[in-house]
């Protein structure tokens, strides 16, 4: 990971510290650290408002810059890129010296990893189209995310919602990318510059949805072979398979903006749809025409009886295995459908 994580001890705050406001007045009980990067520390704070996250930093251009990104967020109608920004200021501690410090919304909920985990990887679909929608949205504002990882994607809800946190990352298109992880760089993997445009977070998406079918990350076998490396992972998990086409045109940066990659995925679930509602339908004509044969069979007399049981014998079998499949199918096809649902609603 190519971030400088090394803080200032003035940054590093026990449970129980209180951070005042110079210029608002404001006071912050601090309560537990909730995550450290390149710029500054994140935490947990009690506040009169209630528990909120303040960020803190010795880096005021680093402050400044965040604090413009959450107020262009604020700015983007229908959806919710980033927390809500609620306090800018100042805090003097020993000495004299001057910390910045901004407060934002506490979102509780799940990380992406966490939530798959519990919810199983078909959740995958929902949570990234919801994800496309956010970045064409910031793409549009003229931002790259930049740090796009599973920690920085909460699952707030119900409903399950996806929300972007930590901007620290967060670049004007057409600059350098200024933070990156490298399972999630495309640099890293050899499949491009690291120039903030729409394509670098669209390869960064893709890595999520590997990230999630192998939830212990990999390190690049060698200089020359990452892009051989991440198509062989792709085709050797069942879930990525599937999705082998839309994750290829990611990687690769096929894809201008994120609208493109979200109207592929959403023609993708709709195929698969269409397939499990197809398997559903031959498996009922299978049970109908099983039931018409028990039918005949009660018509038979003794000797034919006896010769139908050998043949129930060894379907009865393959009945179980079928309702066990005719679940499976069901609750896939209802899946997708809802995913389709909640994409629609959610737009």
């Amino acid at each position: 990971m190519k971030k400088n994580t090394m803080m200032n001890q003035a940054c590093n705050l026990s449970s129980g510290t209180v951070v005042n406001g110079k210029w608002n007045g404001e006071r912050y009980t601090i309560i537990r650290l909730l995550g450290q990067g390149a710029t500054g520390n994140v935490y947990l704070a009690d506040s009169r408002k209630g528990k909120v996250a303040l960020k803190l930093s010795e880096n005021s251009m680093a402050i400044t810059s965040e604090v413009n990104v959450l107020k262009r967020f604020s700015k983007v109608q229908g959806t919710s890129l980033g927390p809500s920004l609620l306090d800018v200021d100042d805090w003097r501690i020993d000495h004299g010296k001057i910390l910045p410090f901004y407060v934002m919304e506490y979102v509780r909920g799940k990380n992406f990893l966490e939530f798959i985990k519990d919810r199983g990887i078909e959740w995958v679909d929902v949570l990234v189209l919801q994800l496309l929608s956010n970045l064409e949205r910031l793409h549009q504002q003229g931002w790259i995310f930049g740090d796009l990882k599973p920690e920085n994607l909460l699952i707030s809800g119900p409903p399950p919602r996806i929300r972007c946190i930590d901007v620290g990352g967060t670049t004007q298109q057409g600059r350098a990318i200024k933070e990156f992880t490298e399972f999630f760089d495309r640099g890293y993997w050899g499949f491009g510059t690291r120039k903030a445009e729409p394509s670098y977070d669209l390869f960064s998406v893709a890595m999520i949805m590997i990230n999630a079918a192998y939830p212990k990350r990999f390190t690049r076998k060698s200089e020359s072979d990452g892009r051989a490396q991440l198509f062989d992972i792709i085709d050797h998990h069942p879930f990525l398979q599937k999705h082998r086409q839309v994750l290829q045109k990611a990687l690769l940066g096929k894809y201008m903006n994120a609208a493109e990659m979200k109207r592929d995925l959403v023609h993708l679930l709709s195929i698969e749809t269409s397939k499990e509602k197809q398997k559903t339908k031959t498996y009922r004509t299978q049970v109908k025409t099983q039931s018409h044969t028990k039918s005949q069979a009660a018509r038979m007399g003794p000797s034919q009886v006896k010769q139908t049981r050998k043949q129930a014998k060894q379907t009865k079998k393959r009945k179980k295995m079928s309702g066990v499949l005719e679940t499976i199918v069901i609750l896939i096809g209802v899946f997708l459908i809802y995913s389709l649902y909640v994409y629609h609603y959610l737009m």
